[in-house]
């Protein structure tokens, strides 16, 4: 019993490890100040017309996210709760220690960007790793890819990022070559960082809430990559 209370509460914190990881590469995205990737849009932009800064709104939005996954029944984990609480409130974190300048050139916001992304993906790596279930947007196109099971995901992807983009721009939030590069390089960085850590995502058995909790009555705590 104590050993899998150990060994959750090291799968949890490797998660929160990894969503650290994850935030401070969407920081770096932003120093950039050359536009946002679709999510981080919207809550900028949201946050223009709110009295809240750029973290509260991107956990409100994830908890919103976080319902609505609920109640099409997707696969709510601690990693899935962590994700809708922590990012924004790292990045916010980031923002206060004010330790990278904001750019004032293309090429440095260029250079910053895609160190973001990279960093966002070992990030990503790390807190997918720990299989405590995927961040709300995740579990969100999950949802919808099975409702709209006639499309490619892709598509059901790209009509979902369409639409943050499309508010977040809106509502004036920062589009740039920075959002072109990060719709782009997002996935291309995740791959290039999975592939030399030798790191398939879906070899991993994520685990709900429940499914975790009763890891702690077993005899021996299941297996994730680490």
């Amino acid at each position: 019993m104590t050993n899998n209370i150990v060994y959750l509460l090291r799968q949890i914190l490797k998660a929160a490890f990894g969503l650290f990881l994850f935030a401070f590469g969407v920081y770096l995205t932003i120093c950039a100040n050359i536009g946002l990737a679709p999510w981080d849009c919207l809550s900028m932009g949201l946050s223009y017309h709110t009295p809240f800064g750029y973290g509260i709104v991107h956990t409100a939005i994830s908890i919103i996210i976080l319902v609505i996954d609920v109640l099409l029944k997707e696969k709510i984990g601690f990693g899935t709760v962590l994700d809708a609480l922590l990012v924004g409130n790292f990045v916010d974190f980031f923002r206060w220690l004010n330790f990278v300048p904001i750019s004032q050139a293309i090429p440095l916001g260029v250079l910053l960007i895609l160190a973001g992304l990279f960093i966002m993906a070992y990030g990503q790596y790390v807190y997918m790793s720990a299989g405590q279930g995927c961040g709300p947007r995740d579990a969100l196109l999950i949802a919808l890819g099975k409702r709209f099971s006639r499309l490619p995901i892709g598509v059901v992807q790209t009509a979902l990022v369409g639409l943050a983009l499309l508010v977040g721009w809106l509502l004036g939030g920062p589009v740039g070559i920075g959002t072109v590069i990060s719709v782009f390089g997002m996935g291309t960085a995740m791959q290039i960082v999975f592939h030399l850590l030798h790191f398939e995502p879906r070899n991993i058995t994520h685990q709900n809430l429940i499914e975790a909790v009763q890891t702690l009555h077993q005899n021996t705590p299941e297996n994730t990559s680490l």
